[in-house]
């Protein structure tokens, strides 16, 4: 990652999609593809953005902001019930309500897909255990 600390969230909200940094055709295409191979991801998905889970998730990866950017973890936040919102969880394999954690390898892969908030522990386990990262961590 560029700049340590990164956070990018997709909010979508009244049927609105932004995806900041990525052209509109190429989201809808693939939503993650500007990521492949330069940046894991988390994505949060929330039916609204008072969820309880969506709280303690984003207080988790506030709390993590170092070693997320030595992991090169982003994190989009997917919130509403809009069309945009609706066709991004479905392009994602997510549901359309109710809250969901994905967290998205460098190569595109899903690693860990959760229904509830993911400590920090198990997400920065799970990362360090990836062939990828081991590579990362010996140069």
């Amino acid at each position: 990652m560029a700049s340590g600390w990164m956070v990018l969230c997709a909010t979508l909200l009244a049927g609105g999609a932004t995806l900041t940094g990525i052209g509109a055709t190429r989201a809808a295409d693939d939503p993650l593809g500007a990521y492949r191979w330069t940046s894991r991801v988390l994505v949060i998905s929330a039916t609204d953005g008072a969820d309880p889970r969506l709280v303690v998730q984003r207080s988790t990866v506030a709390a993590a902001k170092a070693g997320m950017a030595e992991r090169d973890l982003v994190t989009i936040e997917i919130l509403g019930q809009g069309d945009s919102a609706r066709r991004l969880r479905d392009r994602l394999g997510l549901p359309r309500d109710g809250f969901r954690v994905l967290l998205i390898g460098k190569d595109g892969g899903a690693k860990l897909n959760r229904d509830e908030p993911i400590p920090t522990r198990t997400l920065f386990d799970t990362i360090d255990a990836m062939p990828m990262r081991r590579e990362e961590s010996r140069r």
